[in-house]
């Protein structure tokens, strides 16, 4: 900040205290409007990613229902298949042994790769 008081060097011309504060002043205004407009777009940027955020989020909701869906489905068509009688009870015990079985060699060759 300069000081007022000081005197003028160099044979500078003195400016009359009034017009030195109405100088200041209009340098500060100019600097505040230049951070007002920078806040006023930082605003804008906030408002415009918070309203795509939204359209997304509202697209994801409908994805969420149909694979809720789909998959109450699935479980409704398991828990039938599975108390249906005693040959597809024989049938779901194959397949999750099979499975299991799938699961135990694809880490043993996974294990053996690594090494």
């Amino acid at each position: 900040m300069a000081d007022w008081r000081s005197k003028p060097r160099n044979g500078a011309v003195s400016l009359s205290s009034e017009e030195m504060l109405d100088t200041e002043n209009q340098r500060r205004v100019t600097g505040l409007a230049d951070k007002v407009s920078l806040l006023k777009g930082i605003a804008l940027d906030i408002e415009s990613e918070s309203k795509d955020s939204n359209r997304y989020i509202d697209s994801m909701s409908g994805d969420f229902s149909s694979s809720e869906g789909l998959l109450s489905g699935s479980m409704h068509r398991l828990s039938h298949m599975v108390g249906s009688g005693k040959n597809n009870r024989k049938l779901m015990c194959y397949i999750v042994f099979g499975l299991v079985l799938l699961f135990v060699v694809t880490y043993y060759f996974l294990s053996r790769i690594r090494v």
